[in-house]
This record gives structure tokens, C-alpha cells and sequence, in this order.
């Protein structure tokens, strides 16, 4: 990953002067520099838990040899979108040995621009694609290189044209990778093994879950799996997974350059159950069981749990004060043990198929769900039915006085399906309200809102009517 960092930044200068027989002094230099005096462990252990909401928390723990008395310590390949405010370094050999006296983030990276910049009035040397060289004193190169050579003429040369750049060292306060470091003061000297944990921006998790339906909509087979998004800045390998799934408050603070988060798309597969669910506080904790890398600018996914056949009903849903001719399409079932599932579900996108006659699979909807825990009802909206249609009709709206007012409604409903149906009524009232006369039974759901259900016949027609008194 190094080796390949510093050939990127090499492009348009240096690349060409590494396949010479003498490297230039620049590029030797700088990989010394960023090889050296970062005791880079090769035993690690990496713990990243992620957030729904564009966070993670980092625990990386690797061996270093402290000097006794006063050192400095240095901790390359964090996260460039680290909370440097969050960072926590203990010794997990001698946590009372190790004290902190300072730390600092560092996070100046080196790139062509800042050399230059640094060596601004300093002497450098260039070397020209066809073999020219030239020397001078630097005055600028925001745009092409001016060189001021030693009789006092001005040369300008085009970046376009140059091979090779060569300074003499690498200016200090430069360096090539994000950084921690610290002071340390340590009473017992020799190998302890040092972990650090911090919070990080740039990292995502959802879940997405795949719903087929079956011959009669009575059954659906849910697969699930989830969409890890890291945009954090580092790679995270072999490390122990988990993902909390609720709505943790954090502090208001001031806004923070974090990478915004894109859903993945696809069909998950079934694979064996590989997270292990549990309460967390008032959270829930999906561990994975086995170890993950996780890729800077990588979307990886993993399955959640093995498919599951889950009991369903269809439900037809009309709201004529929203949409007078819709009749809304709803797959219901509850989240329980007993109808197939019965774990705690994260919040994310179900997709919705169901079989042809070919045994081919076909879309028909989607919808968001909310966090849902155990033996809750989960409502999929899929669409609207195609065959089965709505009328609402205002027939009296008058004053009764006194803050009153009476309303008579009338409902038909169509069904054009070679099925009998029942259909879900929906009427909402804005203030205190009874019904004093209808023509179907309904049921009080909340203060707001009644729910007539009504059976309406294949290729048949069906009307209610009520008289509603509002009062404000």
C-alpha cells in the first residue's frame, strides 16, 4: 500500500526516474523517511464497530518497544477522518506504567504542490523529457516552473514537459500518511501492547432486505443482509465486526468534512446465520463471527441471517382524503417466532419479488422500514392495485353552530378481480369527532382516525356511508 502510494504521487514528475540506473536523491530520501521511526508492529489486533449514521469507533491495538523515561511514539494508518478530539491510547501490559504527557494529529500530507511551496527562493534542479536539464532558484510553480538561473535569466518551464524534479531533502513538517503521536512517559521499558481507539467519520452501515412472495401472498421467504460503506480514509483487515443499529445522540458540533454515504443495490443470497444479535443498552449489537477486512473506499456486504418463511397478509388500504381512486397495496406480518422470524431488525430498504409461471422472479415493489424489535408488525407498501379502485364523495357539509359541523360521506369501491377482496377504509379527522350514523361497523384506532373494513365482491361493488360530527 505504501510502495503503491508514493508511485502515485511520483506520476507526473518521478515516475520515469525510478527506471533510470540512479534514482534521484528526492525519492530516495522520502521512501527512508517514511520507512523509518514508525515501529510499525506486525502483530495487530483490529476491532471496528460501526454506526448507522456516518460513524465508527476504532480500537487498534499493536506491540511496540517504550523506552523507559520520556520517548515519542508514532502511530501510522488511522483514519483521515478521525476525531482527533476522541483519541484514547492505553497499555494494555502496563496500564499504570504509561503516561501521556502530549499528543498530537498530524495530518499535513505531502504532495507535489507543498514541495514546491516549501522550497519557494531555494535552488532545485529539473530535468526536461528530452533530456534538458536545468538549475535555478525557485520563484514559482503554481502554474509552470520559473526558474531564476545564475546570470539572473528567468526560465519557464511547462509542467507538461518535465521528468524529474529533484530537491535536496524533503522539507520538514511533511508527511505522507495521517498520524498520531505522542509523548510518552513510561516506567517499565520493553514490549507492551498499545491500543488506541477513536471515533471516525466516513463509515456507514444499512440493512437491505429481499422478500419473495409466493403463489397465493401468503408466505414470503426474507433474506437479509447488510451494506458496510467505509469511506474513512483506511483499511481495516481481519478485524472483529459489530454493528448498532438505533439512533445514538450526539453532541452538537461544528460540521465535520465527513463523506456522505450511498446505498448499495442488489439481491442477497442465502449463506449459514453469521452475526449474533443481543440487547446493548437501549441499542442492539450485531456481532459477526468470523473476522472482516474492510477496504477504504469499499462497499462490502454481508448476510444478516439465513432466509426465513414468514406468514403474510395482503391488505388493501384506501385513504380517499389522499388519493381519492388509489387503493393501497400492504404485505403484513408480524416479527415474531411463531410466523417465521422473531429477532430485532434493523432499519433499511425491502426489496419485494414475486414468481412467474416461467419461475422467473419479478419486481413489484419496495418500501423502508423502520427499526422494528421482536413480536412488532412490519408493513411492506408495495404499490397501488391496478384492479381495484376508490370513489370518495362529500354528500352534506353544514354548520350545526356552536363550533359544530356535520359531514355525510360516501364511499363505493370496485373490484374488478376474479377474487373476493376485503378493503381497509381510512378516515381522519382533524378535531374532537363522532360518528352518528353509518351503514358498515368501524373501529376507533386512535383519536384521529376510523377504519372500516369492507368486503367487496370479484367484479362487484360495494358502498358504505357515514354521517361524521366534528367539534373545535
Amino acid at each position: 500500500m505504501h510502495n503503491e502510494f508514493m508511485l502515485k504521487f511520483y506520476h507526473n514528475y518521478y515516475l520515469e526516474a525510478l527506471s533510470m540506473k540512479k534514482a534521484s536523491v528526492a525519492v530516495s530520501t522520502l521512501l527512508i523517511l517514511c520507512f523509518s521511526g514508525f515501529l510499525r508492529a506486525d502483530d495487530k489486533e483490529m476491532s471496528v464497530t460501526v454506526y448507522n449514521y456516518d460513524l465508527a469507533l476504532v480500537r487498534d491495538a499493536r506491540k511496540f518497544t517504550l523506552k523507559q523515561g520520556a520517548s515519542d511514539l508514532r502511530f501510522t494508518d488511522v483514519a483521515s477522518q478521525i476525531d482527533p478530539t476522541s483519541v484514547h491510547i492505553k497499555s494494555l501490559t502496563a496500564p499504570d506504567k504509561v503516561a501521556v504527557l502530549e499528543q498530537n494529529y498530524e495530518y499535513d500530507l505531502v504532495n507535489a504542490d507543498k514541495i514546491f511551496s516549501k522550497y519557494l527562493d531555494e535552488e532545485i534542479q529539473v530535468f526536461a523529457k528530452d533530456g534538458k536539464f536545468f538549475d535555478g532558484r525557485l520563484l514559482s510553480a503554481s502554474g509552470d516552473i520559473v526558474l531564476e538561473k545564475k546570470d539572473g535569466a528567468i526560465l519557464t518551464i511547462s509542467r507538461a514537459l518535465v521528468q524529474n524534479v529533484e530537491f535536496p531533502k524533503l522539507p520538514q513538517g511533511l508527511i505522507t500518511r495521517p498520524t498520531l503521536t505522542w509523548q510518552l512517559q513510561t516506567d517499565r521499558g520493553g514490549p507492551h501492547d498499545m491500543e488506541v481507539s477513536y471515533l471516525t467519520g466516513g463509515m456507514n452501515w444499512h440493512a437491505e432486505y429481499v422478500a419473495v412472495a409466493d403463489k397465493d401472498d401468503k408466505k414470503i421467504d426474507l433474506s437479509a443482509w447488510v451494506s458496510i460503506d467505509n469511506k474513512s480514509g483506511a483499511s481495516f483487515e481481519n478485524a472483529k465486526l459489530k454493528l448498532i443499529a438505533g439512533d445514538v445522540n450526539r453532541a452538537a458540533a461544528p460540521q465535520q468534512p465527513y463523506a456522505k454515504v450511498f446505498a448499495a443495490r442488489g439481491m442477497a443470497m442465502d449463506a449459514a446465520e453469521q452475526f449474533q444479535e443481543k440487547s446493548f443498552f437501549e441499542y442492539h449489537l450485531y456481532a459477526m463471527t468470523r473476522p472482516a477486512t474492510l477496504k477504504n473506499n469499499q462497499i462490502k456486504q454481508l448476510t444478516l441471517f439465513p432466509t426465513a418463511s414468514v406468514s403474510v397478509k395482503k391488505v388493501y388500504k384506501y385513504e380517499g382524503l389522499n388519493d381519492p381512486k388509489k387503493v393501497k397495496v400492504t404485505l403484513e406480518f408480524m416479527n415474531s417466532k411463531q410466523d417465521g422470524l422473531g429477532m430485532a431488525l434493523p432499519a433499511g430498504k425491502v426489496r419485494v419479488y414475486k414468481q412467474d409461471s416461467d419461475k422467473s422472479q419479478e419486481f413489484i415493489g419496495e418500501d423502508r422500514v423502520e427499526h422494528t424489535p421482536k413480536d412488532e408488525k412490519v408493513r411492506i407498501y408495495v404499490g397501488d392495485a391496478f384492479d381495484v379502485t376508490g370513489e370518495r364523495k362529500e354528500k352534506e357539509n353544514r354548520s350545526l353552530g356552536g363550533r359544530a359541523n356535520q359531514q355525510t360521506v360516501e364511499i363505493k369501491l370496485r373490484n374488478h378481480k376474479d377474487s373476493d377482496i376485503e378493503v381497509v377504509v381510512v378516515e381522519r379527522f382533524g378535531s374532537d369527532w363522532e360518528i352518528s350514523r353509518q351503514t358498515q361497523p368501524f373501529d376507533k384506532k386512535d383519536a384521529r382516525t376510523a377504519e372500516f373494513k369492507v368486503p367487496v365482491k370479484k367484479d362487484g361493488e360495494s358502498t358504505i356511508e357515514f354521517t361524521a360530527i366534528t367539534r373545535w
